[in-house]
């Protein structure tokens, strides 16, 4: 047990600096720190802090070594800080410099496969005088101790206490064997004819590969046949079908339903807010070659010169339902988010029902857990638009292995698809506009 309290120095005196120069690969690890910080104490996503806090790196490897840390810091957190606190008589804050260069030591010893040695030297240049001092014994402690990370992570206790109230507890319980491992790689085809013949497929124009990939090096990048997508993410634009007709494919970056869409035969305008954002969406046209407008704007302002027959409102929103790719949603979509979240998707609703044509087709989805941004945000639309009304899923139109709820809308759950790779946690509903 090592005392978590560090010695005093007198005031006014100068932290020591380590002598010599630093062991190769410190540079990756404080990069890493600068960024489970960015996640953990400022809430932004793990994807968007990236590339301020790894800017001070040389190339691409040190980068992705910053990034792997980290994911798998946020996917084991309750654990790390579990071991942590096991070894120290007083519990450091949360936010201590000492804590965070602990646990992204204690992931590579113990998850990552690096050596105890090179974890713990790489991390103590980040700390100096008692707080290093702290680490070193810490870490030692722990690995004397044969210390072992348990093969299914624990949730965050907020998340486990929401989702079993929302889904029961086999939800939670997959939702935690869900996040031990990066998932496998969805892949959607514009030409069903062109998916790989040797990977597993689960609906028409998929094709599933595992889980680090070489996704540039696939069959088909180079000629634009396929993008990435989770299988449930494929579902909205699914339920829209094929053309002809006009679509409208609101805050549509990355783009992934935007290019279901073209490939269908619909004449599709990609409204997205973010200009960065929609970059992706033209790098994915110009790789694909399929065709589609876009406009910069903001769905709240922004109106369509005339009504479409199909609206696809693929809504802001927590993002919880894509925890297994980005674990830092774990840890920063907390009630105030899902609320915040909740008030925009309701705006975006009611004002994009305007602009379905009579007997049109609008799609509402979410990569949401969270209630208040699915099941609740449909409902309200319903009793406050009349003239929608849902349309349930026909045979074959879902992906094998998904079936809609009794409500005609569909649920994706932590479990869904688990003995197949399992699929990210979505809502989708389809309603139909009456006709004039």
């Amino acid at each position: 047990m090592v005392d978590a309290r560090p010695p005093r120095r007198p005031a006014g005196k100068p932290r020591p600096a380590p002598g010599g120069p630093e062991p190769l690969g410190t540079a990756a690890r404080r990069a890493a720190l600068r960024l489970l910080d960015a996640v953990l104490r400022r809430g932004e996503p793990l994807e968007s802090a990236l590339a301020h806090a790894t800017r001070a790196l040389p190339g691409g490897p040190d980068r992705g070594l910053a990034h792997a840390i980290v994911a798998e810091t946020l996917r084991r957190l309750p654990d790390l800080d579990a071991l942590i606190d096991s070894a120290t008589r007083q519990k450091l804050p949360d936010d201590a410099k000492a804590r965070s260069a602990l646990r992204i030591a204690l992931v590579q010893a113990l998850a990552l496969g690096t050596p105890p040695h090179a974890a713990i030297a790489t991390v103590l240049p980040l700390v100096d005088g008692g707080p290093r001092k702290l680490v070193h014994g810490v870490f030692g402690t722990l690995m004397r101790g044969a210390a072992t990370l348990p093969e299914v992570p624990t949730l965050p206790a907020a998340v486990a206490e929401r989702w079993r109230h929302n889904w029961g507890n086999e939800a939670a319980a997959a939702a935690a064997r869900a996040i031990a491992a990066p998932p496998p790689i969805d892949l959607s085809y514009a030409d069903p004819a062109r998916v790989l013949p040797d990977a597993v497929s689960l609906a028409p124009a998929h094709a599933r590969v595992a889980a680090g990939s070489e996704v540039a090096a696939l069959p088909g990048f180079a000629a634009g046949e396929w993008w990435v997508q989770d299988l449930a993410a494929s579902i909205p634009a699914r339920l829209i079908g094929r053309g002809p007709g006009s679509a409208l494919d609101l805050c549509a970056a990355p783009g992934g339903k935007t290019l279901q869409l073209a490939a269908a035969g619909w004449r599709v305008t990609a409204v997205e807010l973010s200009e960065s954002r929609a970059a992706r969406l033209r790098e994915n046209r110009d790789r694909t070659g399929l065709s589609f407008d876009i406009a910069i704007a903001d769905v709240l302002e922004w109106s369509p010169e005339a009504p479409a027959q199909a609206v696809l409102v693929d809504a802001p929103c927590s993002a919880t339902g894509i925890f297994r790719r980005h674990p830092d949603v774990l840890h920063r979509a907390h009630g105030g988010i899902v609320a915040e979240m909740a008030t925009l998707q309701s705006r975006i609703l009611a004002r994009a029902a305007d602009w379905v044509a009579p007997g049109g087709t609008l799609v509402y989805a979410t990569c949401s857990l969270e209630p208040e941004e699915g099941e609740a945000q449909i409902e309200r639309f319903l009793r406050d638009r009349p003239d929608f009304h849902i349309r349930a899923p026909r045979p074959g139109e879902l992906p094998d292995g998904i079936v809609a709820e009794p409500e005609g809308w569909v649920r994706t759950l932590p479990g869904t698809l688990e003995p197949v790779g399992g699929c990210d946690g979505f809502f989708v509903a389809r309603v139909e506009r009456a006709s004039a």
